[in-house]
């Protein structure tokens, strides 16, 4: 009988392990969006950093006015992803709800400093010019940011996978 007990007990602990392990596994659908999500945040960062070289350089309104325009077209189209992944956000690994959670004070950042970038554009006298230099800079540095997350976030999900699969042909136990 005490075979069995060294047996069973290893045993239980294994099959522990695995379904913890799959219960942590990330949701294939949430994957994919975040994966989107990086590649719209990337796009969003590099015309953000864009823009906020427009002042170095003698770039007139009309080009500030257009890549300020995809920015906001950006930021939509990230807020847009976000309602996708907050639909789904029930079934997301604990991981993935993290990511999705962090997405939306970025976003608000952005929103934010694009309409400010905007009313300058279009004259408001509120805002002078070493604030509006300040907020092209806030809006490239909050792209830059989220798009390093996000990046992160799907990086780390991707690698996590890499190793599980790597882990069960080798045949190490998950714990």
């Amino acid at each position: 009988m005490a075979w069995m007990e060294t047996l069973v007990l290893p045993l239980a602990g294994f099959l522990a392990s695995h379904v913890r392990a799959a219960e942590a596994q990330d949701n294939e659908q949430i994957s994919k969006l975040l994966s989107e999500t990086k590649t719209m945040a990337f796009q969003l960062k590099e015309d953000a950093n864009t823009m906020e070289s427009f002042t170095r350089m003698n770039v007139s309104w009309e080009s500030h006015a257009v890549t300020i325009n995809q920015i906001k077209d950006h930021v939509k189209a990230l807020r847009k992803q976000e309602a996708k992944l907050q639909e789904v956000k029930a079934n997301a690994s604990p991981r993935q709800k993290a990511a999705v959670d962090k997405i939306t004070p970025f976003l608000d950042e952005l929103e934010g400093y694009t309409l400010a970038i905007i009313d300058h554009l279009n004259g408001n006298p509120r805002h002078n010019f070493a604030e509006f230099q300040d907020y092209l800079e806030a809006n490239a540095d909050y792209a830059s940011d989220l798009a390093a997350m996000i990046g992160n976030y799907v990086d780390y999900g991707r690698m996590k996978e890499r190793l599980q699969r790597l882990g069960a042909r080798l045949e190490v136990p998950t714990r």
